[in-house]
């Protein structure tokens, strides 16, 4: 636990200072549409079983035949269990081990997986291809919503927000991953 965990006085623990798995973010950017970006979201829905929602490119680039407007990526969001399931499936591609460098001030971690065929239970389709993905893992604690909320959004205390060495304790102890470098 960390220290902020336990009360001062009768050193019982303290709710609000539990750390939680937010959400976790899947994304596929490709940098063109059409088919491959079909055949991308099949795979994504495939693996983490939650219909993905297209992204639209924010400016056009030229050189790269991207048009403003125009889909180039999809994502999708898990939370609760769904999230859980899917992060063990993904560490255990990664063979349980992050770099210190995937963690950031903020109680986030973000990693990337070269193919999605290194997930287990997938299989090669060869009409699908191989795709990679980028991994995004939101750490919080009770009382985030008051940042979120519409009516009267308010701050998180520096306090408050999860840390990078609580982050990797989290991480360590929950699903048993090594951290390199740390």
């Amino acid at each position: 636990m960390s220290e902020g965990a336990t009360a001062a006085t009768g050193g019982e623990l303290n709710p609000m200072r539990e750390i939680r798995l937010g959400k976790v973010i899947v994304n596929m950017g490709l940098g063109e549409g059409g088919e491959r970006l079909e055949k991308a979201m099949t795979v994504l829905k495939s693996i983490t079983g939650v219909k993905p929602c297209p992204r639209k490119a924010r400016r056009s680039i030229r050189d790269f035949g991207v048009r403003k407007g125009e889909n180039i990526g999809c994502v999708v969001t898990m939370r609760g269990t769904q999230a859980e399931e899917f992060l063990r499936r993904a560490f255990e591609s990664l063979k349980n081990k992050l770099k210190e460098s995937c963690f950031d001030d903020y109680g986030n971690i973000s990693f990337g997986i070269r193919e999605h065929i290194n997930l287990p239970g997938t299989k090669y389709d060869p009409t699908l291809g191989i795709f990679g993905m980028n991994v995004c893992i939101v750490l919080e604690r009770p009382g985030y919503r008051v940042a979120r909320r519409k009516m009267r959004p308010g701050q998180i205390g520096a306090d408050h927000r999860v840390g990078k060495e609580e982050a990797i304790e989290y991480i360590k102890r929950r699903f048993g991953i090594s951290v390199e470098g740390a």
